[in-house]
């Protein structure tokens, strides 16, 4: 396994592209929180009565357990960026042939397809220690009341890499089939900010909610609305955090039916 590794490292390093990518990540994920942050403090900081109604009914969901949900929430709307690295991952390994070489230097071709699942599985790890920097930032910046333990809802963070890792392996099962870069980016990002929104909505008004059975959609309520978010319909809300153990089971099987899809191609796909 280290040795993949280190494969995988010699192929990505020298890779500009890879680098810029990695900066934005990295700066996105808390910057996006930052301004939800900011936002907040700013509605609730107002000194006329709205700024007091809205602190009445908010609350303070950056503090500790509730930001560990709320920047979830957040984090989980631009799962799109890392996406764009994992795209890339593997697009670039037919752009240079480097997944022909890496056979003919004596690799199997599952050994080929381990690296890239290595490859995924670190990317999600990486964007969830970054998620929990945030939250653990943010809620030492906002004490609350101080009777609330800090890891109450900390199992928003493994919802969260599971989350993350089965949205980004959706991205892998585009970059693997389609092997172009560009074709690849806007079929994802078509299909991730555009086509399944009008696919969950349209189900959910005339298909019974059918729609929750979409790629996106299923990992996607895994981590449901803020609880202040929720407060604009509690029945709803309710709803929602009781299902987030059964869209966990469908999440875990859809991600393993995609790595068995791969797997299964790469085995009989011409180099």
């Amino acid at each position: 396994m280290l040795n993949i590794i280190k494969t995988e490292w010699l192929k990505i390093r020298k890779y500009n592209a890879f680098w810029w990518l990695t900066i934005v990540t990295a700066l996105a994920y808390p910057g996006v929180n930052y301004i939800f942050y900011n936002i907040y403090q700013n509605l609730v900081g107002r000194a006329d009565t709205a700024g007091k109604l809205a602190k009445m009914y908010i609350g303070n969901p950056f503090t500790f357990p509730e930001v560990w949900h709320t920047v979830a929430f957040a984090s989980s709307l631009f799962v799109f960026i890392p996406a764009v690295l994992v795209i890339m991952f593997i697009t670039n390994e037919y752009t240079f042939k480097t997944h022909r070489q890496n056979v003919i230097d004596g690799w199997s071709r599952q050994q080929f397809m381990t690296a890239k699942l290595t490859d995924v599985m670190i990317t999600s790890l990486i964007i969830t220690l970054m998620y929990m920097a945030v939250s653990i930032a943010i809620g030492f910046m906002n004490k609350g009341d101080g009777t609330a333990s800090p890891f109450d809802q900390i199992q928003y963070a493994g919802l969260f890499a599971l989350q993350t890792f089965s949205q980004l392996s959706i991205a892998f099962l585009i970059g693997f089939l389609i092997r172009k870069a560009f074709i690849s980016l806007g079929l994802f990002l078509f299909y991730f900010l555009v086509l399944e929104n009008i696919l969950e909505r349209l189900a959910h008004f005339k298909a019974k909610d059918i729609g929750r059975f979409l790629p996106l959609e299923m990992s996607d309520r895994i981590i449901p609305m803020p609880a202040f978010m929720g407060k604009l319909d509690q029945d709803a809300y309710t709803n929602a955090v009781n299902n987030i153990n059964t869209h966990v089971i469908y999440t875990i099987i859809l991600t393993t039916v995609i790595w068995l899809i791969c797997f299964r191609i790469n085995k009989t796909r011409d180099l």
